[in-house]
């Protein structure tokens, strides 16, 4: 998914770090240590795109995740640091002996 903001910067994101990234309670619980690493989304698939007012989107994944709202500010600061967000990714499945490959949450 491609995102193009007004600041003339454009993000191009992969469904794997929307998924795995996703500002969901599910996802990132309500602090740091709820935080959970969602293996085996290499890869899952963008269903849907909607907009939430004028602040966000929802997106639908096809394994059936649809509860993340991705504001804007979310989308561009993950623009912004995706490589380093992708690596910490890699490196909390690797610390938590979790796979790209294989579903599993920790």
């Amino acid at each position: 998914m491609t995102v193009a903001f007004d600041d003339g910067q454009s993000f191009t994101f992969s469904a794997e770090l929307l998924r795995v990234t996703s500002p969901s309670a599910e996802v990132q619980g309500h602090s740091e240590a709820e935080r959970k690493t969602v293996g085996g989304k290499r890869n899952v698939a963008i269903l849907s795109v909607d907009a939430v007012g004028n602040y966000a989107v929802r997106i639908g994944f096809d394994d059936m995740h649809n509860t993340g709202i991705y504001s804007w500010t979310f989308l561009h600061d993950l623009g912004i640091n995706a490589e380093l967000r992708f690596q910490n990714y890699l490196d909390d499945l690797a610390a938590k002996g979790l796979s790209r490959d294989k579903p599993g949450v920790r």
